[in-house]
């Protein structure tokens, strides 16, 4: 494994979420993927984060993921993204504001030796985008 493979499937998988192509995850995340940082009821592998994105898809049809530093090691990446978007569906249960968001978040991703997401650790401002749609309290 390079630096270089991993950005590339670290590349491949934002794209998947970006366009919607959530089933070329199952070329980019191992079966067996754990994420640090699931989602509620978020199983592993390719299929727990094909529910994750296409919900917050259905939610945000516009969703963009823009990476703004990363780092990379031989078997790991860090990096720092914005994620914007336009809530025009259902989320965690609420209609669609219409309402648009920006909201930042910082990830670490290891990979194995093909190149395959294995581990995921993550974080988002949650909480400053649910402010942004009025969906929480200052």
């Amino acid at each position: 494994m390079t630096q270089q493979t991993n950005i590339a499937s670290q590349t491949a998988f934002g794209e998947a979420v970006v366009t919607g192509d959530l089933d070329a995850l199952d070329g980019i995340v191992a079966a067996g993927s754990v994420d640090h940082d699931p989602a509620p009821g978020q199983a592993p592998g390719p299929e727990g984060y094909k529910a994750m994105f296409g919900a917050l898809r259905a939610a945000f049809p516009d969703l963009n993921v823009q990476v703004e530093h990363l780092v990379a090691t031989d078997d790991e990446l860090a990096f720092a993204y914005v994620i914007t978007g336009t809530h025009l569906g259902p989320l965690m249960g609420r209609p669609a504001t219409g309402r648009k968001v920006s909201y930042r978040g910082m990830q670490i991703s290891r990979f194995d030796r093909d190149g395959k997401l294995v581990e995921r650790w993550g974080s988002s401002d949650e909480l400053g985008m649910l402010r942004q749609l009025g969906l929480a309290e200052v």
